[in-house]
């Protein structure tokens, strides 16, 4: 280790492995690295350990059982499987030396995500990020030892130079990766040249147990969420469930990691992930945390995080599996079934289910908002058709100017023939809704900002259209902007809802009213028999209006 005497750092002799994992590290460094940022969110030794408590202890105390980390990032779970191994394994390899050799040789694997977490890795299971080198508590005769990492590449399917016209400019197509979905404009060789281009080694191939070519018994990560995939608006793919998917391909007896939970109800590209995980009868616990600080301190994920034990020999035909809520400080244990009757997400809290019965009891098939919430993009127009040459900041010189509204209520003009899709609610009363808002997150300002949207009104893709083919009145769709703001609706809207973006199935739960009058939260607790609980959780859990 290192001495720091009058200004000098003077190197001190390790004579055993025991001086280095005996020693107090103050502070632990790797929960330093936890606190840094939101770009790579690293796992606090805390949560790691929280993980591996959920896994039968006497797996650590059998020197057969083999541990994968599939996206190491700063080694931390190897580390502190290390750390139980080497306490439980005492009886049977009674040296150190000669107990450490064996667990890092022959129980501790992992894939790192980039180079330079290859090394931080290695620095922290093997005390030196080179296993070969004289410093290392386990001497290997390589320089990766158990913790490898491959410089792979993505693979781009799709024609190389294709353009395409978009509001009359043209823009190009770019290729996605086959096998993450990343943007070549991103991720090319030539843009990333020198950098790491995050193409992470077991979600890039069809046959992930090759990368090994042996049975691991546990596999536990916290894996890379999302890689840009070239949209609009800072457009991103999910990853963690490819993660998930390839490492259940390998066949463990346990599997656990910790991911956004987006996955609940929504995210591009996640309905199959989602089916798979609601009706997995091997899934033992989900810890969820609506709050992603309460997980990860100083990071804020929308719609918070979750981790889950996959357990092989868990059957929830017989055992109902555990759903743990982390919630300010506080843990609450609930024993229920993930996917609940025909729903198709996971509601997170089990208060949200018997209101949501209660709806459905008084409201007829298919009677819910979600039947009259456009698409995206309603009238064809995207977010930054704003700044196109087919924006007019006025109405001078246009033939048939509509007015459209954009992100942040910014108003212009387009010509109608500009319209790409539903003319014929232009010329309608209707609602416009952002297309993203703060219900079902953590953020304070709980707000669903619907707003009336006159005759000769168009909007960008920043909104969604709400009764444009009902042709409503003016005073009706004002009632429909009240109804909206009501804690009733606003609940009924945040159960399908775990992050900003709010698709027209966010709205499935939202039942439609008589909108020939105005609604107040009293006369809809009432018509739908809600409990005093009942309406004591809807009030605790949704925020008042700004």
């Amino acid at each position: 280790m290192i001495e720091i005497l009058k200004g000098k750092v003077v190197p001190q002799k390790v004579d055993t492995a025991k001086d280095i994992f005996n020693q107090v590290y103050n502070p632990d460094v790797l929960l330093c690295l936890a606190n840094l940022s939101n770009d790579e969110v690293f796992t606090p030794p805390e949560v790691a350990n929280q993980m591996l408590d959920m896994l039968p202890q006497e797996l650590f105390e059998d020197p057969n059982v083999k541990f994968l980390d599939p996206a190491c990032k700063s080694g931390v779970f190897l580390r502190e499987i290390a750390k139980r191994l080497i306490k439980g394994l005492e009886d049977k390899i009674p040296d150190l030396q000669e107990r450490i050799d064996h667990i890092c040789k022959e129980q501790l694997y992992g894939i790192a995500i980039t180079e330079l977490t290859s090394l931080l890795s290695r620095r922290s299971v093997y005390c030196s990020k080179y296993p070969n080198g004289p410093f290392s508590i386990a001497r290997f005769d390589n320089v990766e030892g158990n913790i490898r990492f491959k410089n792979c590449k993505h693979e781009w399917v799709g024609e190389k130079n294709l353009w395409t016209f978009v509001h009359g400019e043209k823009v190009r197509v770019w290729r996605k990766c086959k096998w993450c979905g990343a943007s070549e404009e991103q991720y090319g060789d030539a843009i990333r040249e020198g950098l790491e281009k995050h193409a992470y080694e077991i979600i890039h191939t069809i046959n992930p147990e090759e990368i090994f070519s042996m049975k691991f018994d546990v596999i536990i990560s916290n894996p890379p969420y999302q890689l840009s995939d070239g949209g609009a608006q800072a457009s991103a793919s999910p990853l963690y469930h490819l993660f998930v998917n390839q490492s259940l391909k390998l066949n463990p007896r346990y599997l656990t990691m910790v991911i956004p939970a987006r996955w609940y109800s929504g995210g591009k590209g996640l309905d199959q992930f989602r089916e798979n995980m609601l009706n997995d009868k091997h899934i033992s616990e989900l810890h969820d945390f609506p709050i992603t600080s309460d997980c990860f301190p100083g990071v804020n994920i929308r719609g918070g995080v979750c981790y889950f034990l996959w357990d092989s020999t868990f059957d929830s035909a017989l055992n109902k599996p555990s759903v743990i809520t982390h919630e300010n400080d506080t843990k609450r244990v609930v024993k229920r079934n993930l996917k609940y009757e025909d729903m198709d997400i996971f509601v997170r809290y089990d208060e949200a289910l018997d209101i949501v019965d209660k709806v459905k009891a008084k409201t007829s098939d298919g009677n819910y908002f979600s039947k009259i919430v456009s698409a995206r993009k309603p009238f064809g127009l995207t977010t930054d058709f704003t700044k196109s040459a087919r924006y007019h900041k006025d109405k001078m010189g246009m033939k048939d100017p509509v007015r459209c509204i954009g992100k942040g209520l910014s108003v212009g003009y387009v010509e109608r023939s500009d319209v790409l899709a539903h003319k014929e609610w232009i010329d309608a009363w209707k609602v416009f809704v952002p297309r993203a808002n703060n219900i079902g997150t953590e953020l304070n300002d709980d707000n669903l900002n619907a707003f009336v949207g006159k005759p000769n009104e168009a909007c960008t893709e920043s909104y969604i259209v709400i009764g444009g083919d009902l042709g409503l009145t003016e005073e009706q769709a004002k009632n429909i902007v009240s109804y909206l703001r009501t804690k009733f609706a606003r609940f009924c809207h945040s159960v399908p809802k775990v992050s900003q973006d709010a698709t027209a199935k966010t709205y499935r739960y939202i039942p439609m009213q008589n909108f020939n009058k105005p609604w107040a939260d009293e006369e809809l607790y009432k018509s739908y028999n809600l409990t005093e609980k009942n309406i004591e959780f809807v009030e605790s859990h949704i925020k008042p209006m700004e």
